[in-house]
């Protein structure tokens, strides 16, 4: 994932309600959500490059999914894929977070990562640039390339946008659907500065990225009620934003 909004315990039916995008070159190759064959627990999308996901659920309502860092300081290249991340405490019976402080012994294999755990008991947040390990406490989050809670401009909105379909009291997730295909770009005074040219910090900038080589490539919806039942639903995207498809699956 690359722009991550999540309300943790905070509605009365969802104890995980969570929206993103994933951002990445068109020419990659993906899979769609589906049902994993192996291991067969799993609901996501998959990497067909390197085999991982970016975000997922298992058949107990369980979540993980990990986004990329976008910093001149971060190491571009590790051994280990960051895809792996998510797959490797889904297949587990680990808690997430047993499974976070584990992470910590081998957060240098992988390129800078911020991955999130959650579980029946917990929400964690993990990440390798800098190494940290925390629990989340209830309430609206977010988490983009440039870290956990740090407000960048979408990352603002987004959760601006799911606090306001709170408060709403609403459960159709139409709102929630259009603020992840939102293009707006920020203003250049608001821009972070993470290497790149400002014409790209500036299109990076939207929720939703449209072009011909880079976008966001799937929009994903995830809510888990408090007996672990919930839905996990991927809308899918080709080129210049092109719409490929939809899928939703339920974890139980």
């Amino acid at each position: 994932m690359c722009l991550v909004a999540l309300a943790w315990k905070s509605h009365p039916r969802w104890r995980l309600l969570l929206v993103g995008n994933r951002d990445e070159f068109h020419a990659r190759p993906t899979a769609a959500l589906a049902p994993w064959a192996h291991p067969s627990s799993i609901l996501a999308g998959r990497d067909l490059q390197s085999g991982g996901t970016w975000a997922g659920v298992d058949r107990r309502g369980r979540c993980a999914l990990v986004t990329n860092v976008r910093d001149p300081m971060a190491a571009a290249a590790a051994a280990l894929s960051r895809g792996a991340l998510p797959v490797d405490f889904l297949q587990g019976t680990s808690s997430a977070g047993r499974h976070g402080r584990s992470l910590l012994a081998s957060s240098s294999h992988y390129a800078a990562y911020n991955l999130l755990l959650v579980d029946e008991d917990g929400c964690e947040y993990v990440g390798n640039h800098p190494q940290e390990h925390a629990a989340i406490a209830p309430g609206i989050h977010g988490m983009s390339n440039g870290g956990f809670d740090v407000a960048w401009p979408k990352t603002r909105r987004l959760c601006a946008q799911m606090q306001s379909w709170l408060e709403s009291g609403a459960y159709d997730p139409t709102p929630l659907w259009a603020a992840l295909a939102d293009e707006q770009v920020a203003d250049d005074s608001e821009l972070p500065h993470t290497g790149v040219v400002v014409e790209l910090e500036r299109r990076l900038s939207a929720a939703f990225i449209r072009g011909p080589h880079y976008g966001t490539r799937a929009s994903t919806l995830i809510a888990i009620d408090y007996q672990g039942r919930g839905w996990i639903s991927e809308r899918s995207f080709g080129a210049d934003g092109r719409f490929t498809g939809e899928t939703t699956l339920r974890t139980r």
